[in-house]
């Protein structure tokens, strides 16, 4: 499957029809995102049971602003509607498939717990 581009319309779409959505955030003139593009590509065409998708943050600020994109390229990683990696920087083809499998590996259930631990703690600091 071959990457597609993600607007503030098409997000939330996405994101809910799918189980996993890999999301590259970048721009025409960044150099780094330029590099990453390729490698980006190259992995969706081996995973097609993933979403590859793309946000211009020159076209789509308003997401942009959303996420607090403030480094590009960012690399978030949604899993069953939870945003379960997002860090800024090109990753080599090797650590991108070293993360796309860790991220298939997951049990979505102790990711859920783990919030709502992580919910509940911050609600009765405050």
């Amino acid at each position: 499957m071959s990457t597609i581009d993600l607007t503030h319309s098409s997000f939330e779409q996405i994101i809910s029809e799918n189980g996993i959505v890999i999301v590259d955030f970048w721009a025409p003139w960044c150099g780094p995102c330029r590099g990453f593009a390729p490698v980006f590509e190259a992995a969706s065409q081996l995973h097609g049971d993933t979403v590859f998708a793309k946000v211009n943050t020159e076209d789509e600020s308003d997401l942009a602003g959303a996420f607090e994109i403030e480094s590009i390229p960012t690399l978030m990683i949604f899993r069953e509607q939870v945003c379960v990696f997002s860090q800024a920087g090109a990753l080599p083809a090797d650590a991108l498939e070293d993360l796309i499998q860790k991220v298939k590996a997951l049990d979505m259930a102790d990711v859920r717990r783990q919030i709502a631990q992580h919910d509940a703690e911050e609600s009765a600091g405050e």
